[in-house]
C-alpha cells in the first residue's frame, strides 16, 4: 500500500489526470518521490524476471539482482532446485555476496562470517553463547517460480498469481526449450533514462524505421498478424508462415494477456531467420529438438521488466531494473543450445552484434526522451494507433497504482 497522505494525494491527482492512449503525466518519470512508489507498488509487489537458470547450472552457483535497496540472490541448491534469498545477513544486516555472480558451497558474510547453507539456514555464527538458536536466524526467502527455465522472483509478502501467465506462454516457448540451454554472452547497459521509458521504448516499433537500420534487416515492425498497417507482401508473408506454423503445431496468434503480457509469433522478413546482419541462422546447432530454422520469433513481454525473443537457433532475454529516477540497468543475455560449441556451431559476434546495436541506439533516444520531459514544455501526448502496446503498459502500470491505494473510504477517514 502506498502510504503517507501527501503521497497519496499526489498519486491520487496524477492518476486522475491521466489520459488513456496518452503518454503519462511528466511526474511519473522525473518526481523523485513518484520513484520510491514505484518500487514499492510495481518492483515490490510483482513477480520479476530474474535470469536463465541455466545461468546457475550447478550447485551452489549463484546470481544477485538488485530490486531498489533489496539484494536478491537467487542460486543452485544441492538438490538441484532453484532458491531465492534477500542478500541481507540476519546478523546486522550486511550484504552477503558482494558480486553479480559467483559460486560457493557455503554463503559467508564478509562482515562477522556468518554462514548460511544453501538452504539458507544459518549454519555457523561465531562466538554467540550457547543457548543461541540457530534455527531461527536463517536467510529471509524471496518467492521464486521457475517457467521453462525462465526464473521469476518476487519480494511481495503475497505476490500475484502467475499461473495464468505460465499457462498461456509455455506453449510458445517450450519447443524453444530454454532449460536446455547455456549463455553465449551477456551485457549490461545503464540507460539514462526512467525504467518506464526504457519500457516504453521497447513497446513500440514506430521509432524503428528512423534509428535501427541493423534491426530491420531482420525484423518485421508490425505488431500483429492483421495489423491494420499491414501491407500486402506482409499479409502473405504472415499467411504463408503460420501456414507453415500450424502444420508444425507451434502456437502463433496472440495469447490473451490483457495488459500484464504478450506472447505472440511473428515471422522474420523473407529469407531471414535470425537476427543476424545478412539474416542467416546465428547458430547453427538448433535449441531443443527443433529441425526447422524458420520458425521466427516468439515475442514475449511481461510487464514491468522483461521482453524475449525466441528463435529456432537462440534466445534473447532482456530484464530491465531501475537503479534511480532516471538511471535504469538492461541486461541482456544470448542462450544457445547446451551442446552448441562457440566458434565451431556460433560466433559470438555475428549472433549480438545486431541487437549490441540496437540497445546503445534504443538507450540514446530515452535519454533524449527523459531529458525531454523534464522541461517545462512537456504535457503527455497522444500515441499513435502503432504504439497500442503502450496504451496496454501505462494501463497496467496506472491499475498497480490504483490498487496500491487505500481505499477511499479509509483516506477519507484519515483525513
Amino acid at each position: 500500500m502506498i502510504r503517507g497522505e501527501h503521497i497519496q494525494e499526489l498519486v491520487q491527482d496524477l492518476l486522475d489526470q491521466r489520459r488513456a492512449g496518452f503518454s503519462l503525466p511528466q511526474a511519473f518519470y522525473v518526481d523523485p518521490a513518484l520513484y520510491e512508489v514505484d518500487l514499492d507498488a510495481v518492483f515490490g509487489a510483482e513477480w520479476l524476471f530474474a535470469c536463465n537458470a541455466c545461468e546457475i547450472p550447478k550447485s551452489g552457483d549463484y546470481l544477485t539482482l538488485e530490486i531498489g535497496v533489496n539484494s536478491i540472490v537467487v542460486l543452485r541448491d544441492r538438490e538441484g532446485g532453484v532458491r531465492a534469498f534477500h542478500n541481507t545477513c540476519r546478523h546486522r544486516g550486511s550484504r552477503i555476496c558482494t558480486k553479480e555472480t559467483g559460486r560457493a558451497s557455503v554463503l559467508v558474510c564478509p562482515y562477522h562470517q556468518w554462514s548460511y547453507g544453501l538452504d539458507g539456514a544459518l549454519r555457523g555464527a561465531r562466538q554467540m553463547p550457547k543457548d543461541f538458536d540457530r534455527s531461527d536466524y536463517g536467510l529471509v526467502p524471496a518467492h521464486v517460480e521457475t517457467i521453462c527455465g525462465m526464473v521469476y522472483v518476487s519480494i511481495a509478502d503475497d505476490p500475484p498469481d502467475l499461473s495464468g501467465f505460465r499457462r498461456a506462454v509455455t506453449p510458445f516457448i517450450a519447443p524453444h526449450a530454454p532449460e536446455r540451454t547455456k549463455v553465449a554472452h551477456v551485457t549490461t547497459i545503464v540507460e539514462e533514462a526512467n525504467w518506464k521509458l526504457v519500457i516504453e521504448n521497447n513497446r513500440e516499433c514506430y521509432h524503428c524505421a528512423g534509428n535501427h537500420p541493423e534491426l530491420l534487416a531482420t525484423l518485421v515492425e508490425f505488431a500483429l498478424p492483421d495489423d491494420p498497417a499491414g501491407t500486402a507482401e506482409f499479409q502473405g508473408l504472415i499467411d504463408a508462415k503460420t501456414a507453415k506454423w500450424d502444420g508444425l503445431g507451434l502456437p502463433h496468434r496472440p495469447a490473451d494477456g490483457g495488459d500484464a503480457f504478450r506472447c505472440i509469433r511473428l515471422p522474420f522478413h523473407e529469407g531471414a531467420v535470425s537476427f543476424t546482419p545478412d539474416g542467416r541462422p546465428a547458430c547453427a546447432k538448433l535449441l531443443g529438438d527443433l529441425t526447422e530454422p524458420d520458425l521466427g520469433s516468439v515475442r514475449m513481454f511481461r510487464a514491468p521488466n522483461n521482453w524475449n525473443h525466441f528463435l529456432s537457433d537462440h534466445i534473447i532475454h532482456f530484464r530491465v531494473l531501475p537503479l534511480s529516477v532516471d538511471r535504469t540497468a538492461l541486461r541482456t543475455t544470448w542462450l544457445v543450445h547446451e551442446d552448441a560449441v562457440e566458434g565451431v556451431d556460433y560466433d559470438v559476434e555475428t549472433m549480438t552484434s545486431v541487437w549490441t546495436a540496437t540497445n546503445r541506439q534504443d538507450a540514446d533516444l530515452a535519454a533524449l526522451n527523459h531529458r525531454g520531459i523534464r522541461s517545462k514544455a512537456y504535457r503527455p501526448g497522444p500515441y499513435a494507433p502503432s504504439e497500442f502496446m503502450l496504451t496496454q503498459f501505462t494501463d497496467w502500470y496506472a491499475g498497480k497504482l490504483a490498487a496500491a491505494l487505500p481505499p477511499p473510504a479509509m483516506r477519507m477517514a484519515a483525513e
